[in-house]
C-alpha cells in the first residue's frame, strides 16, 4: 500500500506532499491544474519512462518520492531484499526516482541506488495503474485474452503452463529438424572435419598438462652437465670435501664445530644458541641428502631426450591445428564430440526426430484443448459477472459477452499445430483468441467492445472488469486516471458507488472530473494552481469537509461559489454517505461469514 508520495520539480508542481487514505483517495483540480502530474509521478516510482519535458522549468531535476507498506514475507518485500534495500524504522520501504534536464534518471529503493528495472519490478507487486490509455488495451485481443486468463486463475494458469513447457519442446525439436534436413550436406560436411580431428588426437592420445611436462623434462635432459655443475657445487658447500685428502670442510661441518664450542661453555647465553644451530643443522642435512639424490638421478640418456623431443613434435602438431596447448586441445575434443552428436543426418535420426515431433505435437494439441475448454468455462462466469456490474453502472440493458474463438494459422504459420482437425497457430498463450463483446441493449448486435462501445461505454466495461477482478488481483493500490471520461448523471453516480466498493479490498486512488465520483471520497484533495510573476505552479492539498462542499460545487457549477451549488453538493455529499454507510452492514456480513 501506498502511504504518501512526495513530488518536488514535476510538470507545473513545484512541491507537492500526499498522504493518501488506505480506501479511497480522490484527486480533483480544474483542467491544466497538474492532477494527472500525480499520476506520472506514480509511473515514474513504477519504473516509468524518464521525460525531460516533465521537469518543471527552472530547476534541475524532479524528484517523486513515494513511501510502501510492504509487509514482511510479501512479494514485494522479497523483491526490496534481493535488491539490497532496507526499510525504514517503521517497517515501510522508500522508493526514490529522479530525472534531470538532461533526460537522465537515478533510482534508489530503501537508500539503495537501483537499476530503474528494479522498481518497476517492485511496482508489478504494489501498484496498478489504469488510464484512458487502458482503455485502448482493452480493445485489444492479446489483452482481452490476458483479462480472461486472470479472472480464471489457476483452472487455466496450470493447463497453460503443462502447454507452454511441451510448446517449448515440440519447437525444439521441429526446428532441429528443419535444420538437420535443409542443411544435411553443410552438416555431413562439418560431421567430417570433427571426425578427422577427433581421429589425429585419437591417435596421438595426448595426457592433460603432458606438453608442460615435457617442457620440463626435455629442459632437465638438455642441461644435465650444468644443473650436475650447479648440484655438486652446492653439495661441496653442504658438505665439504668427500676425499679424505684434501682438507674442505662445509656448511655441516662448520656448524658441528660451532655446537661443540657453544656446548663447551658455562655461559647460558651462549648456550642457548646451541639448540637453534641444531634446528639449522638438520635442515641443511636434509638438503644435503636431496641434493646427493639429484645427483644420482643427474645421468645423461641422450635416448630418452630423443624420445621427448619427438613426442614434443607429436603435441605440436596438436596444438597448431586445435588450441594453444594440450589442456585447450583436449577440451576442442570434448567439445567436438558434443557437436558431433548434434550433427547427426542419418535416416535413422531424422526419423527419430520425425517420432518425437509427432508425439510431442499430440500432447501439445491435448494441452490446448485443455487450455480452451477452460477459457470457455470462465468466459461464461467473466460475461455474466461484468453483465451484472453494468446493471449498477446505469447500463442495465447492456450484455457482456467473452468469445473464445480458435486462432486459424496462416498458409505459411511455422508453429501451425493440427487441433481437432483444425489447423491452428500454436502461440505461447495457446491457441485462442479472446474478444470480448458488448450488446447495448436487448435486439443489437453483439459487436467488439473496440466498435460497438463509446468511450463513456467502454470507461465503464473496464470498472466492471475492475471490479470483478479485484478478487483476483494481489495488487493492494488501484489508480484510477480519468477513467470516467464520457460519464455523466446517474452512471457517474454509480461510478463513484463502485470505486468505493472497490476501495474495500484495495487502495484506490482516482484522478476524477466528476463530482459525483468525488463526493464518495475517504479522502478528497484537489490541485491548485496558481500564477506568480510570470510562473505557474500548482501545489495538492487534503480538504476537510467544509472545502469538500466549496470544491464539489465548483465542481458542479463551474464557478467558485453559488448557493444553489453548494446545496447541491451538500445534498451530494450526504447521498454518498448515506449510500457508503447502507453497504457498510453488508460488508461486515460478509467479513463474519470470511472469519466464520
Amino acid at each position: 500500500m501506498l502511504i504518501e508520495m512526495r513530488i518536488q520539480g514535476l510538470g507545473v508542481i513545484d512541491e507537492a506532499s500526499i498522504e493518501l487514505h488506505r480506501g479511497l483517495t480522490v484527486v480533483t483540480g480544474e483542467t491544466g491544474a497538474g492532477k494527472t502530474m500525480v499520476v506520472t509521478g506514480l509511473h515514474l516510482l513504477s519504473g516509468g519512462r524518464a521525460e525531460a519535458s516533465r521537469v518543471r522549468t527552472g530547476v534541475e531535476r524532479a524528484v517523486v518520492e513515494g513511501r510502501f507498506h510492504t509487509p514482511p514475507g510479501s512479494p514485494a518485500a522479497e523483491v526490496a531484499a534481493n535488491a539490497g534495500a532496507d526499510p525504514d524504522e517503521d517497517g515501510s520501504l522508500i522508493a526514490v526516482r529522479t530525472v534531470s534536464t538532461d533526460g537522465r534518471s537515478r533510482a534508489h529503493l530503501g537508500g539503495r541506488s537501483v537499476p530503474v528495472g528494479v522498481l518497476a519490478e517492485l511496482s508489478e507487486q504494489l501498484i496498478a495503474v489504469h488510464g484512458q490509455n487502458d482503455q485502448l488495451r482493452l480493445t485489444r485481443p492479446a489483452e482481452q485474452r490476458a483479462v480472461l486468463d486472470r479472472f480464471a486463475g489457476e483452472a487455466v494458469a496450470e493447463p497453460l503452463g503443462r502447454y507452454r513447457a511441451l510448446r517449448e519442446e515440440w519447437v525444439q525439436v521441429c526446428t532441429e529438424l528443419i535444420e538437420r534436413t535443409e542443411k544435411s550436406r553443410e552438416m555431413a560436411r562439418e560431421a567430417d572435419l570433427l571426425k578427422h580431428g577427433l581421429a589425429e588426437i585419437e591417435a596421438v592420445d595426448p595426457k592433460p598438462g603432458e606438453d608442460e611436462e615435457l617442457h620440463a623434462e626435455a629442459r632437465r635432459l638438455a642441461d644435465v652437465d650444468q644443473l650436475r655443475e650447479v648440484a655438486s657445487g652446492a653439495q661441496y658447500s653442504l658438505s665439504g670435501a668427500a676425499d679424505a685428502e684434501v682438507e674442505a670442510v662445509g656448511a655441516l661441518g662448520m656448524i658441528a664445530e660451532a655446537r661443540r664450542r657453544f656446548s663447551s661453555t658455562e655461559d647460558p647465553k651462549l648456550r642457548d644458541l646451541e639448540p637453534r644451530l641444531a634446528e639449522a643443522s638438520v635442515l641443511l642435512t636434509d638438503v644435503a641428502t636431496e641434493l646427493v639424490g639429484y645427483l644420482e638421478s643427474l645421468d645423461a640418456d641422450p635416448a630418452r631426450l630423443e624420445q621427448v623431443l619427438a613426442r614434443q613434435q607429436e603435441l605440436k602438431q596438436l596444438t597448431r591445428k586445435y588450441a594453444a596447448d594440450i589442456d585447450g586441445v583436449l577440451e576442442w575434443a570434448r567439445v567436438s564430440q558434443e557437436r558431433l552428436a548434434g550433427l547427426d543426418t542419418s535416416e535413422e535420426a531424422l526419423a527419430e526426430l520425425a517420432r518425437r515431433r509427432d508425439e510431442l505435437a499430440g500432447q501439445l494439441a491435448e494441452a490446448a484443448v485443455e487450455v480452451s475448454a477452460e477459457r470457455v468455462a470462465a468466459a461464461e462466469d467473466l460475461g455474466k459477472a461484468v453483465t451484472e456490474e453494468l446493471a449498477g453502472l446505469a447500463m442495465a440493458q447492456a450484455t457482456v459477452e467473452v468469445a473464445v474463438l480458435a486462432r486459424v494459422a496462416e498458409a505459411d504459420d511455422p508453429v501451425a499445430l493440427l487441433v481437432d482437425g483444425q489447423r491452428l497457430h500454436a502461440g505461447r498463450e495457446g491457441v485462442d483468441d479472446v474478444e470480448l463483446r458488448l450488446m447495448p441493449h436487448p435486439g443489437s448486435p453483439a459487436l467488439p467492445v473496440n466498435k460497438g462501445a463509446s468511450g463513456g461505454e467502454l470507461s465503464r466495461v473496464m470498472l466492471a472488469l475492475e471490479v470483478v477482478l479485484s478478487h483476483a488481483d494481489p495488487v493492494p493500490t488501484l489508480v484510477f486516471d480519468e477513467v470516467d471520461a464520457g460519464v455523466g448523471g446517474r452512471a457517474a453516480v454509480e461510478v463513484g458507488r463502485r470505486l468505493a466498493r472497490l476501495a474495500r479490498s484495495h487502495q484506490v486512488i482516482v484522478v476524477t472530473h466528476l463530482p459525483q465520483v468525488a463526493a464518495y471520497a475517504d479522502r478528497h484533495m484537489v490541485v491548485n494552481k496558481v500564477a506568480e510573476g510570470g510562473l505557474t505552479s500548482s501545489g495538492v492539498k487534503v480538504l476537510d469537509e467544509s472545502e469538500r462542499v466549496v470544491e464539489l460545487a465548483r465542481m458542479l457549477a463551474g464557478l467558485d461559489f453559488t448557493y444553489t451549488g453548494r446545496a447541491h453538493a451538500e445534498e451530494l455529499l450526504d447521498a454518498a454517505r448515506s449510500d457508503k454507510k447502507a453497504d457498510e452492514p453488508v460488508r461486515k456480513t460478509r467479513k463474519k461469514a470470511a472469519k466464520s
